[in-house]
């Protein structure tokens, strides 16, 4: 399986329910001109998937400030979604989240993402696009591993950054931190000051 990182975001379009509880279409090619979180998780009405879901959706303002809209997917229906977003946290389900997710019921999407596993289901995989479509970031992770929402924040906070900057991000870079001139000198002159 080779990297989408640095390639243009496969295109889809797909049933999905938004935030309103409205099924319709979504496109990924109308999210053109934003940051794009796409997310995928294996199966509606499980275990660790809701967590992350309802995680999202609590830091949702905080993408939203950022120009970054939050999209998850998986194999179910939009039917299945509707019932998982209308039944209560405490009885399993999700309950009103505020960003859409979207059915590939025929795990097309899942399979161009490069997440689609033997049992049929998606592996956890979360993709950073570029307002262009392009993806800059991704993270796959096992299905008995949440991800950290907090660093698809700090993703977003980098590629914001190196865009507007043009430095690049070092580890454990945080919004507000001074970037690295992209130089042999630029690297002397940030190691110097901050690797001790």
């Amino acid at each position: 399986m080779s990297s989408l990182v640095t390639r243009q975001a496969p295109e889809f379009a797909a049933q999905a329910v938004f935030g309103n509880n409205e099924i319709k279409e979504l496109k990924l090619s109308d999210y053109k001109g934003k940051y794009v979180v796409l997310f995928f998780y294996p199966l509606d009405f499980t275990f660790v998937c809701p967590s992350e879901i309802i995680a999202f959706d609590k830091e949702l303002e905080k993408f939203k400030k950022k120009g970054a809209e939050v999209i998850g997917v998986s194999v179910d229906s939009q039917y299945t979604h509707y019932a998982w977003k209308n039944t209560k946290v405490e009885d399993g389900g999700i309950g009103q989240i505020k960003y859409p997710l979207v059915a590939d019921l025929d795990k097309s999407i899942a399979e161009s993402y490069g997440v689609l596993v033997d049992g049929g289901v998606a592996l956890r995989g979360l993709f950073l696009i570029d307002k262009e479509g392009v993806v800059r970031h991704s993270v796959i992770n096992d299905l008995s591993l949440g991800r950290s929402v907090g660093e698809a924040l700090r993703m977003v906070d980098a590629l914001k950054f190196t865009e507007e900057h043009g430095e690049v991000c070092p580890a454990n870079w945080q919004d507000g931190e001074e970037g690295m001139v992209p130089t042999a000198d630029g690297v002397a002159s940030y190691l110097s000051k901050h690797a001790k």
